[in-house]
């Protein structure tokens, strides 16, 4: 309903201002009709995005209900009659400027032609800029509040949603983080066009910043290859790495989780979570083979993170079990795995960082 508001009378105010009108129905101007319309709005609580109009019809609009004083019923409902015959009259909408498509087509384009048309619209493309650095992840907001000035980092922070800004302030080393969080302190003074200056050449040099060929990095690539694999194959792929380059080494081993992990990664809280998602077929045969496959450790932690009753017999299905096949001891780990992956990206389990040696 509110883009019906904003496509019809309110998107095509003339220069006609509105007269103090009372009585009997009488013509009024576009503009004052708009004004006529909104009011009504307003008075039954609606919620009207006029932040969306062009500045100069926002001042049109708030000089033309400053000059109305009285409407008739008559003329109400008139007025009300039109705006609705228009609104039916609408058959469909188009989104406003390059980033109004631009927006409608997320998802459906490249995101290399979308690039390039960001590019080639420049500032002169409509919207705000703060939606678009809004939309941004964390990892690629840290840098700008690594370089940018205390003063820019400072506006950035109070433009983001409390979560991500907490989240960006705890992985700023802990100096610049105190310089910015003071500096939110002195933001009171700051105008809205300041405010829209800043985003405006965020967003470019966010926009700005070549594409990849793929959407993790070679770390993160090269983690979920090896959590998919058996462990005979990433421990000799670890090795490998460790011969080529240590470093990439150890930041893949950092990446990589996998049974062994459990009591280092998952919050004992947890658990049942996962457990309630886990196939207890996979599971009995983990928890079988865990001893001889070196992760006592984490059938252990399990089992001392679930209820008592579902731990006993656990323990006894899991006696009574035969010894699992190294193959079929690594699917069902590798299960448990990608059910544990699957609750980290639908945000219901946070997975803790390993401490560093």
């Amino acid at each position: 309903m509110n883009d019906l508001i904003l496509s019809s009378p309110l998107s095509g105010l003339p220069a006609a201002s509105g007269p103090q009108v009372s009585g009997a129905p009488v013509q009024l101007s576009r503009r004052a009709k708009a004004a006529v319309v909104v009011r009504l709005l307003l008075n039954e609580g609606a919620d009207i995005p006029l932040e969306d109009l062009p500045e100069e019809l926002q001042a049109h609009l708030t000089k033309a209900m400053g000059q109305m004083r009285t409407v008739d019923r008559d003329t109400l409902s008139a007025v009300v009659s039109e705006f609705a015959e228009e609104v039916e009259r609408i058959g469909l909408r188009f989104p406003g400027g390059i980033a109004g498509a631009l927006n409608a087509l997320d998802g459906k384009i490249s995101p290399q032609t979308a690039a390039r048309l960001r590019k080639e619209a420049g500032v002169r493309q409509t919207g705000d800029p703060w939606a678009r650095i809004r939309e941004i992840g964390a990892e690629k907001l840290l840098p700008v509040l690594q370089s940018e000035s205390i003063e820019v980092c400072a506006v950035v922070m109070s433009k983001l949603e409390v979560k991500k800004a907490a989240g960006l302030l705890g992985m700023l080393a802990g100096p610049r983080a105190r310089q910015i969080t003071y500096a939110v302190s002195l933001t009171g003074s700051v105008t809205p066009d300041a405010v829209e200056r800043i985003g405006l050449s965020l967003a470019m040099q966010l926009n700005a910043q070549p594409l990849g060929a793929f959407a993790s990095g070679p770390v993160e690539r090269v983690g979920a290859i090896l959590n998919s694999s058996t462990s005979v194959t990433r421990d000799d792929m670890l090795e490998g790495l460790d011969e080529t380059d240590q470093g990439f080494a150890n930041a893949v081993r950092k990446a990589i989780f996998t049974f062994a992990n459990i009591p280092q990664r998952i919050a004992p809280r947890d658990i049942p979570r996962v457990l309630r998602e886990v196939d207890p077929a996979d599971l009995l045969v983990a928890m079988a083979g865990a001893e001889a496959a070196g992760m006592k450790a984490s059938a252990d932690f399990i089992l001392e993170n679930m209820s008592g009753r579902m731990a006993d017999a656990l323990r006894e299905e899991t006696q009574e079990a035969p010894a699992p096949k190294p193959v079929d001891h690594d699917a069902a780990t590798a299960n448990m795995v990608a059910a544990i992956r699957k609750l980290e990206a639908e945000g219901e389990l946070i997975l803790m960082a390993e401490e560093e040696d």
